[in-house]
């Protein structure tokens, strides 16, 4: 049974067990609503609480029923239900109440939580608004301003912050239902209080509305969601609840149907299975207690900074005690800056360096369960540091190397035990990016690679499987990216056309302007060692660039020139004149940018899909994550892999080969042809 009542006296106790997230099923809204009829027909109950079994309040909607016709009772009427029933309903919240959820507890008379609860209506992520009242009874519980940060935002708040929005009535310490029940005993005895639907909306400040709107949109960029679910708030402010709830559940069955939620459902369900492959079912990751980092600089104090926010402690080892200083001083920024910008508690901070050991002594990692080597991108320093890796660390410790384009069977060339080795590939900065690539050699054990995504799920990342290529999944499509700009430069674009079209489709700046924040320096030594390995990589105007000293921000100049001490881009004559240079005798076009967007977006789904054919990586949704959190794909998008499949794979080859005519990409790959005439990526899969 989903639900069961039991009664305390006068008060009924209703338990949701719907396992394992208490998800709103067309059996549990059921259920409820068949609760409040017998509960309003009992005369010996005076109040009711709402609890739920678990690790959670009720958490959503039932994520099985997404992309399928809504079975009866519908949400709204059920929560419609409870508001309107003859006893109190209080709402008892420990877990998470979000989005259904919160919707549940706004139609209950009162609500408690546990201080640990967090509260949210978390839709525009999915890209819906609420649509059982959220966007209605929000405003008139905590006021127009409070609601549109809740729900444009769609991040859950504390059950403290929510108290002191008036979100809920009280937090409950020590035992939940106790609390709740009494609670409920103290308040039964007294008047119904006003149900939230039938409350005048607070009052705004002029001008409010207006701000707030464009608050709303420069945050949202070009997703859908964030808006119309202001405008529904709005809406809901200014008129009936009963003309506010109509409005409401038009735009959510609108949004529902939208391709941006069609996309970010995909999201959604590829970040859930993520951390748990299905590859490796059964399999049981050795245990990681403790952690250490070689290698100080800007990526190993990164990770550092991420194994110390998961709770374990990390010695950091360096080649001498004037190395450990500096890395031990570039994890105390990392923490420092968190401080300042008050995402970190001094306390916290303090703490977790405190968990940092920092020394020059191979030895002190003897009983280590994870090392992570982290030093300078070359095989001959990363060979050496696992050579001695191999003597000091104990025989099951897992060894990982953080690389970006190396390849880890050659790393791990001699190491003793090469079946406890495996590729990390963090991304920078390694404490905030969610994004790690999982590199196996041909000799990592299943339990070392179940150990691997363990690991990102302890850090809170999202793990995505890579084979042995250069470049892994996410650096060798970026290769594609930086060659396919090049491309439009040689045939009649501009830097700042193409940023602005890669802007204007959703990414959070255009390649040229990441390539000089980054710096081109990077790129180049990457093309280097591919000229050594004998391939030719496209880059006529970037190496000249180098070659004339100009590396990005960092030196003044790269794509854009820029004023010193600015970060601000402005286009430059000096790269005018090379581009004009290498364009001389060929055919030169008129770009938009669709047509831009098209020119780089759609080789990367070609390579993407060799990518699939030679199972560097296993699926075509594992290629949407990497992009998404690597690259900054917009979300809203789905990935390139969705956005190709949702816009049409036969129009993506027929536009690869109007490109591949013109001299302007490869052409399509036999995979991708295939997979346009099968209807979708999962002819690639097994």
């Amino acid at each position: 049974m989903t639900v069961t009542i039991a009664r305390e006296g006068s008060i009924a106790v209703v338990t949701v067990d719907n396992p394992p997230v208490n998800a709103l099923s067309q059996a549990l809204r059921q259920a409820l609503a068949e609760a409040v009829a017998e509960l309003d027909a009992d005369g010996a109950v005076k109040a009711v609480v709402l609890i739920c079994a678990g690790r959670t309040f009720i958490a959503g909607a039932d994520v099985g029923e997404f992309g399928k016709p809504p079975q009866p009772p519908h949400l709204p009427d059920v929560v419609a239900r409870i508001e309107a029933a003859s006893k109190p309903w209080v709402a008892a919240i420990h877990g998470s109440a979000l989005g259904g959820g919160l919707e549940v507890a706004l139609g209950c008379a009162y609500r408690v939580a546990a201080a640990s609860a967090s509260l949210g209506l978390p839709e525009v992520r999915l890209g819906i608004i609420p649509g059982a009242g959220g966007t209605v009874r929000l405003p008139r519980l905590i006021g127009p301003a409070a609601a549109v940060d809740l729900v444009t935002g769609g991040s859950p708040v504390g059950a403290k912050k929510a108290e002191g929005l008036g979100l809920i009535d009280a937090v409950i310490d020590g035992d939940l239902r106790a609390g709740a029940i009494a609670f409920a005993g103290d308040i039964a005895a007294k008047p119904l209080p006003q149900p939230v639907s039938a409350r005048a909306v607070p009052a705004v400040e002029d001008g409010f509305w207006e701000g707030a709107e464009k608050t709303v949109a420069a945050r949202a960029k070009r997703e859908a969601a964030p808006l119309r679910a202001f405008a529904s708030i709005r809406h809901a402010s200014r008129t009936d609840f009963a003309a506010g709830m109509a409005f409401e559940r038009e735009t959510f069955l609108e949004l529902r149907g939208s391709a941006q939620a069609a996309a970010l459902r995909h999201v959604f369900f590829a970040e859930r299975a993520a951390p748990r492959p299905p590859e490796l079912s059964g399999v049981t990751p050795r245990a990681i207690r403790s952690a250490a980092v070689i290698g100080g600089g800007t990526m190993g104090a990164g990770i550092a900074a991420a194994l110390r926010d998961a709770g374990l402690p990390v010695v950091l080892v360096e080649r001498d005690t004037a190395a450990v200083e500096r890395g031990m001083a570039n994890i105390r920024a990392i923490y420092d800056g968190a401080v300042k910008r008050g995402r970190l508690a001094q306390a916290v901070a303090e703490e977790r360096m405190a968990g940092v050991a920092g020394g020059d002594d191979y030895g002190l990692l003897a009983d280590t369960d994870l090392v992570i080597e982290a030093v300078f991108e070359d095989l001959a320093v990363k060979r050496a540091v696992f050579e001695r890796l191999s003597k000091v660390c104990r025989p099951d410790a897992v060894l990982a190397t953080n690389t970006s384009y190396l390849d880890p069977a050659a790393i791990s060339e001699g190491i003793a035990r090469p079946e406890r080795f495996l590729g990390l590939h963090f991304f920078s900065p390694a404490h905030v990016m969610k994004l790690l690539e999982i590199v196996p050699t041909g000799t990592t054990a299943p339990d070392v690679l179940a150990t691997g995504f363990a690991l990102a799920r302890l850090l809170g990342k999202i793990p995505v499987r890579a084979g042995i290529c250069d470049g892994f999944i996410g650096n060798r499509i970026l290769k594609v990216t930086r060659a396919q700009a090049e491309r439009l430069l040689l045939s009649g674009a501009t830097p700042s056309a193409v940023d602005a079209a890669m802007r204007a489709f959703g990414l959070p700046m255009g390649p040229f302007e990441a390539q000089d924040l980054g710096g081109l320096d990077i790129a180049a030594f990457q093309r280097k060692a591919a000229r050594e390995r004998g391939e030719t990589p496209f880059a006529p105007v970037a190496d000249r660039l180098c070659a004339a000293g100009r590396l990005g921000q960092k030196t003044g100049g790269g794509w854009y020139d820029y004023m010193p001490g600015e970060r601000t881009p402005a286009p430059s004559e000096a790269v005018a004149a090379i581009i004009a240079e290498e364009t001389a005798g060929r055919r030169q076009r008129a770009w938009d940018e669709a047509a831009i967007a098209d020119a780089i977006v759609l080789p990367m789904v070609n390579e993407a899909t060799r990518i699939l054919e030679e199972r560097v990586a296993l699926r075509a949704a594992d290629v949407d994550l990497v992009k998404i959190h690597g690259y900054g794909f917009p979300r809203w998008r789905g990935g390139p892999m969705h956005y190709a499949e949702a816009r049409g794979l036969c129009e993506v080859v027929a536009v690869l080969d109007r490109l591949c005519a013109d001299g302007l990409s490869e052409p399509p790959c036999a995979g991708l042809r295939r997979t346009a005439e099968a209807g979708g990526f999962s002819v690639l899969a097994g």
